[in-house]
């Protein structure tokens, strides 16, 4: 198991589902890790007390990433209370589904704004102190849906596509000061975000998914711990795919 003894993580959108898991891997494995929340404190409480009670390090700090401002306290925060910044996982996400022909502006620019523009406003904050200290790991959580498109989706498909552009140019602009970047993009897997999809829109995902099953949070979160740990040290600007063979579909 990769060892991430003495790394500081921030996780964006970490109270729940993926990112949640995300967070409790990369603690697991030896991190100090900042669980991100916009909402739900009850929920990312939850998430540190367990990170604590199996022995490790965390805190839980509110944020909406999609404000410039808010972006910039949550690293420094982060810097305030470990000195250091060693792993960003831009997980924090949204949906807002439904037909072009009827989709409103807002729905487009909560999705942008949240799952693009987050990845941006988080990444401008905490390439300064990686660069300072020639050493960072960060990693984006994009979608099977922005390598393949989705009908219903064109917000969510085009920030999920966005976020792999924006991968491979942060890959080639901060490769020189040892800083990392990739990204994951899972299939289907389970969540309050995916709760609203419609059964017969599952089953059809399911159905063309070559492993024939749902992917697990914890999935997504052992793709993320390997990217972020040495033995990947010599990978970015990656997409690497947890979807159980759909996007090959």
């Amino acid at each position: 198991m990769a060892d991430l003894q003495g790394k500081v993580a921030v996780v964006t959108g970490s109270s729940r589902g993926i990112g949640r898991a995300i967070a409790l891997e990369l603690a697991r494995r030896g991190a100090k890790v900042i669980v991100n929340y916009h909402h739900n404190q009850a929920a990312a409480t939850e998430v540190v007390d367990r990170i604590k009670a199996g022995g490790g390090e965390a805190i839980a700090v509110q944020a909406d990433v999609s404000v410039s401002d808010e972006a910039q306290a949550l690293i420094k925060t982060t810097l305030e209370a470990y000195g250091r910044l060693d792993i960003l996982v831009n997980n924090a996400g949204t949906t807002r589904d439904t037909l072009i022909a009827v989709m409103k502006e807002a729905d487009w620019d909560v999705v942008i704004n949240t799952n693009l523009k987050g990845a941006f406003n988080c990444c401008k904050a905490a390439v300064r102190p990686m660069m300072r200290q020639h050493y960072g790991r960060i990693v984006n959580i994009t979608s099977v849906a922005g390598l393949a498109g989705n009908p219903g989706q064109a917000n969510y498909a085009a920030a999920k596509a966005g976020l792999i552009g924006f991968t491979k140019s942060l890959a080639k602009e901060l490769g020189p000061r040892n800083i990392t970047v990739n990204a994951v993009a899972p299939g289907y897997v389970p969540t309050d975000l995916t709760a609203d999809l419609p059964p017969d829109l599952v089953q059809k995902g399911l159905d063309m998914t070559p492993l024939g099953r749902a992917g697990t949070p914890e999935d997504i979160a052992y793709a993320v711990a390997f990217l972020v740990s040495d033995e990947a040290s010599y990978i970015t600007g990656q997409v690497l795919s947890v979807d159980g063979g759909l996007v090959m579909q």
